[in-house]
């Protein structure tokens, strides 16, 4: 069969090599007619295709990508689709967030045996991709300018940590402190306004201890790195499912850990913030209420309400008591999580495909690849093994174009996927405040939706979902191309 209209698309087929490139083969030694748009990548098992072949392929230039291995429950390795059935459903799912329309991506299944079920599945498939046409190519696309907000309409207060609580907070420290080797904390940074992560080792470093609504950085970043050593550490609900998260991947040991909780109403979005400041020589003071901040700037007091400038990452935080704590410290019934999606997630879910791709190719313009996202993430644990970096395999040229960039972030995002726990470092950490919490977000929303409400770092004891599998999937159905 020749190519459809006599215009050949580049489709990439990755077939498992024990039953569907026998298949292909089958139907080519029957003289099977087939369509000669398929460039066919042989790999010994479906389980082997990391959803980044498929996006890479899709960003590099092909039309469509279809997926074939063994049919489940008969896989050569014997659970190798299975796991592959769950990753690349999510993938599926992931592709419009991204201005890539789903239907170019498949994956299916056929046995060795199966070589006209083979010329059904990969010329129906090419149709399919001919009716769509040509893909847009990412860096050919038209720039989104179109104005949007990060922000959300605040229902709550910020986190006001009291002078009495921060006390007994401090006493408990250290009081545990001579069987530590020291505890995590906060302090402050370059001005009153901002925070910077505290080691404490002394008691003297208790007095620079500061917790309230300006403590955003998430300290589990740290633990990883301190595995073999007796921590401590203080969290609030995001940071404690960050803990839970690294425990149920056995990257840190409970034993080696002392958890502090505190309860957290809030934070403050201090990039807005600062852009509502303007620019200033001295913080001279501040007072902090969970609704007013107030600041005297350059001899000048200046007021705000909180609610106005609360992160809206901490609108979905339900501000519970963490799954695991030593001692807790206050009360922590204060807040109910929203029910609303991320302001970012909203805006993007307003936008039809073609837009989607024009505003992530318009961030990515502004993007200048210093990877803060992902050095303050903490559950990149790769550190200097990223395969962002990596040049064996090349997976990323050092190439600074809007494409290279948007494939990092892309690599981010899915080494995330049934592990973010929604701590929104990434994108507070930001430096030209991209809204990359959104892809993030909606792979949190897919998992959810797959894995009946599975939340990473809710459950010390559960799975995270694309670590296991099961054989009978309630809501994957069986992709079937009869």
């Amino acid at each position: 069969m020749p190519a459809l209209a006599n215009n050949e698309l580049r489709i990439v087929g990755f077939l498992c090599n024990w039953c569907s490139y026998g298949g292909a083969d089958t139907a080519g030694v029957a003289r099977a007619s087939q369509p000669t748009d398929l460039r066919i990548i042989r790999v010994p098992c479906s389980g082997r295709v990391d959803p980044l072949f498929v996006l890479k392929a899709l960003l590099n230039g092909a039309d469509g990508v279809l997926v074939s291995g063994c049919h489940p429950r008969d896989c050569h390795y014997g659970t190798g689709n299975f796991y592959a059935r769950r990753r690349l459903e999510v993938l599926k799912r992931f592709l419009p967030i991204l201005g890539i329309d789903p239907a170019r991506f498949s994956y299916t299944w056929v046995s060795a045996s199966e070589g006209q079920r083979w010329q059904k599945v990969v010329s129906r498939f090419t149709e399919e991709i001919h009716a769509l046409g040509p893909a847009p190519r990412f860096e050919a696309v038209e720039p989104l300018a179109k104005a949007c907000s990060w922000t959300q309409e605040s229902k709550g207060p910020v986190s006001v940590i009291s002078p009495e609580l921060l006390e007994q907070l401090k006493k408990a420290i250290a009081d545990k402190l001579p069987e530590l080797d020291c505890v995590l904390g906060w302090q402050e940074g370059r001005d009153l306004l901002h925070s910077v992560p505290l080691f404490i080792r002394s008691e003297d470093d208790l007095t620079k201890l500061r917790c309230d609504a300006t403590c955003h950085n998430n300290l589990v970043r740290y633990l990883p790195d301190l595995k073999g050593q007796k921590v401590g550490i203080i969290v609030r609900s995001c940071e404690a499912r960050s803990v839970v998260q690294l425990l149920q991947e056995g990257l840190i040991s409970r034993e080696e850990l002392v958890v502090f909780a505190l309860p957290c109403q809030g934070l403050l979005d201090l990039p807005r913030l600062e852009e509502a400041l303007g620019r200033y020589q001295r913080l001279e003071d501040l007072t902090l209420t969970e609704t007013t901040l107030r600041l005297r700037v350059d001899g000048q007091e200046r007021v705000f309400q909180t609610a106005d400038f609360r992160q809206s990452r901490c609108e979905q935080c339900p501000g519970e008591l963490p799954a695991i704590a030593d001692q807790s410290f206050g009360d922590f019934s204060g807040q109910t999580a929203s029910q609303t999606l991320p302001p970012e997630l909203a805006f993007l879910d307003s936008l039809n495909l073609q837009e989607r791709m024009g505003f992530w190719r318009a961030c990515m313009e502004r993007c200048i690849l210093c990877h803060a996202c992902r050095n303050s993430c903490p559950m990149c644990v790769c550190r200097d093994q990223c395969i962002a970096e990596s040049r064996e395999p090349h997976w990323q040229s050092a190439e600074a174009s809007v494409k290279e960039k948007f494939f990092f972030q892309i690599i981010h995002a899915l080494h995330l996927a049934g592990r973010c726990t929604g701590c929104g470092e990434c994108q507070a950490n930001c430096p030209v405040g991209l809204p990359i919490f959104a892809l993030r977000a909606h792979l949190n929303r897919i998992v959810s939706e797959l894995f009946d409400g599975y939340q990473a770092g809710c459950d010390p004891k559960a799975v995270p979902p694309l670590l296991t599998y099961s054989q009978e999937e309630a809501h994957i159905h069986e992709r079937s191309w009869e």
